[in-house]
């Protein structure tokens, strides 16, 4: 785009005239296209504060804005656990972003399928109607109809849709039970959730699998949805999600394993099960999901620390 700066912009910062005479965008991101050396002043770069005084000729490259391309097909390989006409049940893996946003216009989720399926983009959300977080892994469903959303929809308003999930968590949890605890936005830290009077109603229900020195494996049952819920419920009991640096899953200091399980990457959390009613033929089905390799090493390691410790404490007594 060529340009030259009138006589009436004389005397004003480069950013201020092309604020003016450009009002299709933001004067912030006039000044970072500047900084980024894509506006050329009479063939030379400048910065946002240089004065033009009338007949500079200007030559701005702009780049597109990444929400533009937010919803473009991407050959990103899915794994896809059952796939008919009506829905795709994939096994996402942990880092993988489901929807873009700020931050993460490409390389989603969405992105995939769109590539995967492309009459997707029919559709709204591309038959998303439920997400994972960014390091969670495990079942999700995606509607290729949309008679098939609708149907999905409804079940998860209805919640028939059952859903299991594995969380390691801190601490010992010596029995079963059910948070019901209402789960809204953070007061203060606005990007995190928190059990809040003011929140939406939240149940979460939890059984313990299997109990280790320093942490427990629990299957976790969704009743309700919510942002974060298990991590946020998982806090609330003070049993934070090992690997979870939003809702204080870090260890200080203690044994070996521990150690290994302070340095876990992400949230130890993997959505296991899924069960929902076939939007077309009406028939119950589930799916499971393995322990994708990061966890489940994670818990060979405490199963082996464990069976070492145990094995020791004989020898000490005699």
């Amino acid at each position: 785009m060529e340009l030259i700066i009138p006589d009436h912009c004389a005397g004003l910062r480069l950013d201020q005239a092309l604020a003016q005479l450009l009002a299709e965008w933001s004067r912030s991101r006039l000044q970072s296209w500047i900084l980024e050396k894509r506006v050329s002043v009479d063939g030379a770069c400048s910065l946002p504060r240089q004065k033009v005084w009338g007949g500079e000729k200007i030559v701005l490259s702009p780049a597109r804005d990444p929400a533009e391309t937010a919803h473009e097909p991407e050959a990103i390989a899915l794994d896809i656990v059952h796939e008919d006409h009506a829905i795709i049940i994939i096994d996402k893996p942990a880092g993988l972003v489901v929807h873009p946003g700020s931050g993460n216009w490409q390389g989603t989720l969405l992105n995939a399928l769109l590539h995967h399926s492309p009459q997707l983009s029919g559709i709204p959300r591309s038959g998303i109607v439920h997400r994972l977080d960014k390091e969670t892994s495990g079942l999700l469903v995606v509607a290729k109809t949309l008679e098939a959303q609708t149907s999905l929809v409804r079940q998860l308003q209805k919640r028939t849709v059952k859903r299991e999930y594995l969380a390691l968590v801190w601490g010992s949890v010596s029995s079963h039970g059910r948070v019901d605890a209402p789960v809204g936005r953070h007061p203060v830290q606005r990007t995190r959730m928190a059990v809040v009077a003011s929140g939406k109603e939240a149940r979460t229900r939890y059984e313990v699998l299997e109990q280790f020195t320093d942490c427990t494996l629990l299957r976790c049952g969704l009743e309700t949805g919510r942002t974060h819920q298990i991590r946020v419920h998982m806090q609330s009991l003070g049993h934070p999600l090992v690997g979870d640096p939003l809702y204080g899953g870090k260890a200080k200091k203690g044994s070996s394993a521990t150690m290994q399980l302070a340095a876990f990457p992400r949230q130890a959390l993997h959505a296991h099960k899924l069960e929902l009613t076939h939007p077309q033929n009406g028939q119950r089905m589930g799916w499971e999901a393995p322990l994708p390799e990061d966890m489940s090493n994670l818990l060979l390691m405490l199963q082996k620390a464990r069976d070492k410790e145990s094995h020791a404490i004989p020898a000490m007594i005699k």
